[in-house]
């Protein structure tokens, strides 16, 4: 009989790929992976460690699945791992704080896992036998076009990570202590990963990593001449990939997420414009606007730097939709520096926005500043940010109503323009009928803040009735 597991996926993107590599491994070694971690023999929490609150939704999904064991004859042996970022940041104390857990893995045991699970198996734990842990040191490993894989999300849209780990040196960010330093991907293997993808019907390529602007610029062979600075060649490589990818033939979206502002160049900004396939629509997380702010936080940038870059990408290309993440409450923030960023938003009037209020994580280096945030007055900054991004939002989906756009329908009533990418922005509501995974043509009827109504060109109105949870 063979050993059936089930995998609960927390976090973002990056982490579902790990996921998704996981199961790979899991069904190229003849194990079942089934939804329900009830009748599972082996249930793994691949976790998140970005936030306080993601730390507290991991633990909170280990202990429930810990509660539930024993419940049925099936599972009274059940085994418990827990996976990804918060296991490999805190492979050290984990251990003793979770003795409800089998084993940890980290980031470089993705391939392992069901070695793993078949060693666990072999030894009986004793009652007093703390959790074992197989991590050693920091990660390092990438995957290649060839790693098994088993994808998660639905079939006409795909994440492709081209890279691991980050480099940058963000005060409030424990990231690069997780995943390692910054490491890319060939431009071949990406490649050959996104021509298969389209083979299979996929519609739309997510590139992922911590820094897709750095793709490349850790490669010395990857640059024209090994003897000329990074900073010259800044973005090289990235244009490089986007141009062979949009010369890969099929009907297809690819989509730039998780850039950073330092690193981005005319020549990137001239591939996006130059590029059909590529959407009109860059992440890009500024942070903040504020010197004083941008200086705290290491952010290597400074608010007239900023404002230039995204003058430079709206005039370059043309019909671009930005988003960008802000945080606030970040230690020795002011009430000047909050109007700073308010009066910047105003003025850039980004199409998607998302707000942090400011986590004080352990291991940073923001984290030992003294004049840290009350928490009310965090969240009142929060939603003076996010009530005038809602102003913001509410005039931008009103442009568009009138116009026809094309969309990639996710699920029957729903579908996603350019401007949004999975699960993070804005819906398109069609009628049901409509295909989903394809392409559609659709004029908008009509908006509520950040969604669109729209119909099928040439369809005449008719009501239909929106249900969405507010955001």
């Amino acid at each position: 009989m063979s050993i059936k597991v089930s995998l609960i996926s927390l976090g973002c993107a990056k982490n579902l790929v790990d996921s998704e590599i996981m199961i790979g491994h899991l069904h190229q070694a003849g194990m079942s992976v089934i939804p329900d971690a009830e009748k599972a023999d082996v249930v793994i929490v691949n976790t998140c460690s970005f936030i306080d609150s993601s730390k507290e939704e991991s633990i909170g999904h280990i202990l429930e699945v810990h509660k539930n064991r024993g419940l049925t004859k099936r599972n009274k042996g059940q085994k418990l791992i827990v996976a990804g970022c918060m296991s490999q940041r805190f492979s050290k104390d984990l251990p003793g704080a979770l003795p409800e857990v089998d084993a940890f893995i980290g980031l470089d045991q993705l391939t392992k896992v069901a070695p793993i699970i078949e060693q666990i198996y072999e030894k009986e734990r004793g009652k007093k036998d703390k959790p074992v842990s197989f991590i050693e040191g920091r990660s390092t490993y990438i995957p290649d076009y060839n790693t098994p894989r088993f994808r998660l999300t639905p079939k006409h849209f795909a994440y492709i990570k081209i890279a691991e780990g980050c480099n940058h040196p963000c005060t409030f960010c424990i990231i690069p202590q997780i995943r390692g330093r910054h490491r890319s991907r060939t431009v071949e293997s990406v490649v050959a990963e996104a021509r298969q993808l389209v083979q299979e019907g996929v519609k739309e390529l997510n590139l992922i990593s911590q820094d897709t602007t750095f793709f490349g610029m850790d490669t010395w062979e990857q640059r024209p001449n090994p003897r000329t600075p990074v900073d010259s060649t800044r973005g090289t490589a990235l244009t490089t990939l986007l141009r062979e990818l949009n010369a890969i033939e099929g009907d297809f979206w690819i989509r730039l997420l998780y850039t950073h502002p330092a690193h981005w160049s005319d020549e990137l900004i001239r591939t996006i414009a130059d590029c059909p396939k590529v959407a009109r629509y860059i992440d890009i997380p500024l942070q903040h606007i504020s010197d004083h702010m941008l200086g705290l936080m290491q952010r290597e940038t400074t608010g007239d730097y900023i404002r230039d870059l995204i003058r430079r990408i709206r005039a370059g290309i043309p019909g671009i939709a930005i988003r960008t993440t802000f945080i606030v409450g970040f230690p020795g923030e002011t009430e000047a520096d909050v109007a700073e960023l308010c009066q910047f938003i105003r003025e850039a009037k980004f199409e998607r926005l998302g707000v942090f209020r400011y986590s004080q994580e352990e291991g940073t280096r923001a984290a030992k500043l003294t004049d840290q945030i009350p928490a009310k007055v965090k969240e009142a900054r929060w939603h003076q940010v996010m009530a005038l991004q809602k102003e913001i939002a509410r005039e931008v989906s009103q442009s568009h109503v009138g116009q026809t756009l094309r969309v990639l329908v996710d699920e029957p009533g729903v579908a996603r323009g350019e401007a949004d990418a999975p699960d993070i922005d804005g819906r398109v509501y069609v009628p049901r009928e409509t295909p989903t995974g394809e392409f559609l043509r659709v004029k908008i009827t009509d908006c509520h803040d950040y969604d669109l109504l729209a119909l099928p060109k040439g369809q005449q109105p008719v009501e239909f009735k929106v249900a969405r949870q507010a955001q």
